[in-house]
Order: C-alpha cells, then structure tokens, then sequence
C-alpha cells in the first residue's frame, strides 16, 4: 500500500507548520535584530547560518529513519525541537533589548534547535514521501505538499504581520508561541497512524552512514545534482536575511510592513509553484528543466529589478518582490519534483539518506549564501549608500541565477537528470 493524495495532502500540512514557524525566525526575527536592534546584518546571518549549519546532520536523520522502519516518530520529534527552539529564538531576541549577551546565547541555543528539527522532521518527511509514493504521484506530491507549505509561510507572515503592529516584545512572543503551539498539534493531529499499512520497511541488512554515503555518492545523477543543488540553492538563499532590512532601509518599512512583505513574496512563490503543478500535472506543459530554467532566470530578472528600484527610489518594491517569489516558486518546486524523482532511483532503501544529503548541500547552501549576503550588505554599506550596497548583493545574486540555469540546461534533461556521460566527459 503506498501513500493516497489525502495521506500526501497531511504530509502537506506537516511541511505547512514547518514553514510556519521557520519563516519567523529566518524574516520576522532577523529584521527585528537588524533595524529595531540595529545590530549587524551579519549577527543574524550567523545565527540563521548556524541553524543551516546543523542541518548537515540531515543524512544522519535519513539514515536512521531508513533503519528505524518509523519515520513518524522522527517527524514529530523534530518538529517539537522546531517549535521549542522557533520560541526561544523569539525570547533571546527580546532579552536582547535589555541584556545582550544572556539574550545572544539563548539565541545560539534557539538556533541550534531550529537546525536539529527542522534537519530531523523535514528529512524524515522528504524520506516517507520518497518511499511510500508511487513514481508517476512523486512530482505532483512534491508540488502539493510544498505549495502548503508556502501557503504556511505566506499566511503566517501575513497574519504576523499585521497583528505586530505596534510592535512590543509581549505582542511578539504570544504571536510566536501560538504558532509554534499550533503548528505542533497540527503535526501530531496530521501524522497519526499515518505509517499504517505503508510499505517503508527499514533495509533488513543496514550498512554504516558513510558507507551509505559513499554508494550515493558514487551513483553519477546524485553526485552531479547535489552539486547543482549547492550552487541554485546559494542564489536562492542570498536575498532571504537582507530583503526585509533593505525594504525598511531604503523604503521606511515599519516591521509589520515588511513582515507583510515577506508574506507576499511568498504568495508569489506559491502562484509559481502551483503554475508548475498545474503545468505538469494537469496541462502536460514543459519538462522539469524547462521550469527550472524559466525560474532561474526569472529570479534573476526579478532581482535586477530590486536593485534598480531601490536606486531610483521608486514605491515598487512590493510588485517586485511578489514578480521574484513567483519565478523562485517555479524554480523551487521543479527542483524539489527532480529531486524526488533521483531519490527512489539507485540502490533500494536508500531514500532517506540520499534526500538527506541533498538537504544537507541545500542547508549549507541555505546557511553559505545568506551569511554571504549579509556580510557583503554589511560591508558595502561602509562604502557606499544602503540602496547601492543592498543593490549590488541582488545583482550578484542574480548573476548566480543565471549560471543556474545555464546548468540546468546541461544537467536535466526532460525532467530527469541527463546521463553521467554527457555531465562529466570522460567520466
């Protein structure tokens, strides 16, 4: 028995709830720490890094959920460490008002948290999905659950947003705390039982993590896609600790207008997103490469487009962020449908750590590219206004973008990864 779309849509909800408390941490909290605190950008970058940091333990996570023969156990587990340390992040930020130091080692502590959940329940996830899904449901599955949770991103930057103002440190830990209660009885609510009667054996003889490791790695699509994953990932990942500064920098946002801010350019993502599901699933309209490239270099004709408004001090930063969600939305969800398409190919029992894995190079991509880009802002800003700087770290970004691309042309191929022959000569 393998997993129908209501057991995919609950698996969906699960990645809605993680989105929903992420997205707090990664926007809400990094903009209150760099404007209301006016701390360095690249303060938040660390803190944000360090929790992708943690997250090279997901082929660990995989691993042990492909061992375990429960994956629920570890969804739930993660999630709870999620919600826990999404809160305390929230509190560190508001000791930071009046104790600095106290408030920035819970924050380490908070982060670390967020890192070790978010790598152990979303890997496990990823992992039952892979399993437990027949091949012909993978790409619509992907779409599906990763527009919930870009519907959870949205609404809840949204909803925060507009309950933040005025901003207090009160009215910020009740918001936190209820979505972080709420998003953990969903997940509990949505996985129950949800393992019974799926076949998701664990492998009956397990090798050891690395030599796991070590046979995906020698398998030429894994290799060569993680690689492609470390580089779209960096460019996707750059503009998220510095866009909402930039927009009450530039723009005098207040921080429920850039909170709100978020949430739209999250409803671009999700509108791209499900034009690709649409696309896919029910048009039959172009490959996966051909949406990933569409999104590319979409993302990067968005992103010029914020540069030079900024420059030009013109309002329009609002259909500007919403034009990039969208055409990320198209690159993220044709992404994550190849990518769950090469974790059930190779070796039998190996999703798990093979999603692990390429969770770990989106992690440290995730990490790499946004303290990145916060330190360049950062650096830039010493030498030139905050419109110019910002702006230059979105045009590199865009650049990034671009060689995207122009690998994706070279490595996907009508929405599978193109043989090893053709990626590597004379492999």
């Amino acid at each position: 028995m393998t997993l129908g779309w209501l057991g995919i849509v609950r698996l969906g909800l699960v990645q809605m709830s993680l989105g929903g408390m992420v997205v707090l941490t990664t926007s809400t909290l990094n903009r209150l720490m760099v404007v209301e605190l006016a701390l360095p950008a690249v303060l938040s970058g660390l803190l944000v890094a360090l929790h992708y940091a943690v997250q090279v333990t997901r082929p660990s996570w995989g691993y042990r959920s492909d061992t375990c023969g429960n994956r629920t156990r570890w969804i739930v587990g993660g999630m709870a460490t999620l919600a826990l340390g999404a809160f305390l992040a929230a509190l560190g930020v508001v000791w930071m008002h009046t104790a600095f130091w106290p408030g920035l080692v819970l924050s380490v502590l908070a982060y670390l948290m967020i890192g070790l959940g978010a790598g152990m329940g979303g890997t496990s996830l990823l992992a039952l999905m892979a399993t437990c899904t027949r091949p012909e449901r993978r790409a619509a599955a992907a779409t599906i659950t990763w527009l919930m949770m870009i519907f959870g991103i949205a609404a809840t930057a949204g909803t925060v947003g507009a309950l933040l103002d005025p901003y207090t440190p009160e009215r910020l830990l009740r918001l936190v705390g209820a979505v972080c209660a709420g998003g953990l009885v969903v997940t509990v609510l949505a996985t129950w039982r949800i393992e019974r009667g799926l076949i998701s054996e664990p492998e009956p003889e397990p090798a050891p993590l690395l030599e796991g490791l070590r046979e995906i790695w020698a398998e030429p699509r894994a290799r060569i896609f993680t690689f492609f994953v470390l580089l779209s990932m960096t460019a996707y990942f750059m503009q998220e600790l510095i866009l909402e500064p930039y927009a009450g920098l530039v723009f005098g946002l207040t921080p429920g207008q850039t909170t709100s801010l978020s949430g739209a350019q999250n409803a671009g993502v999700f509108v791209g997103m499900l034009a690709v599901g649409i696309g896919q699933t029910g048009l039959r309209i172009g490959a996966l490469r051909s949406w990933v490239v569409a999104g590319c270099l979409g993302s990067a004709l968005a992103l010029t487009g914020i540069a030079l408004i900024g420059q030009m001090h013109l309002p329009l930063i609002v259909p500007a962020v919403v034009l990039m969600g969208l055409f990320n939305g198209m690159f993220a969800v044709a992404a994550i449908g190849s990518m769950m398409q090469l974790a059930g190919e190779g070796r039998h029992a190996r999703e798990g750590t093979r999603m692990g894995l390429w969770g770990a190079a989106q992690a440290v991509a995730a990490g790499f590219g946004g303290l990145v880009g916060a330190a360049a802002a950062d650096t830039l800003t010493q030498f030139a206004s905050n419109s110019t700087a910002y702006g230059l770290v979105f045009l590199f970004e865009a650049v990034l973008f671009v060689i995207s691309a122009l690998m994706a042309l070279r490595i996907l191929e009508g929405g599978r990864a193109a043989p090893a022959g053709r990626l590597v000569p004379g492999e």
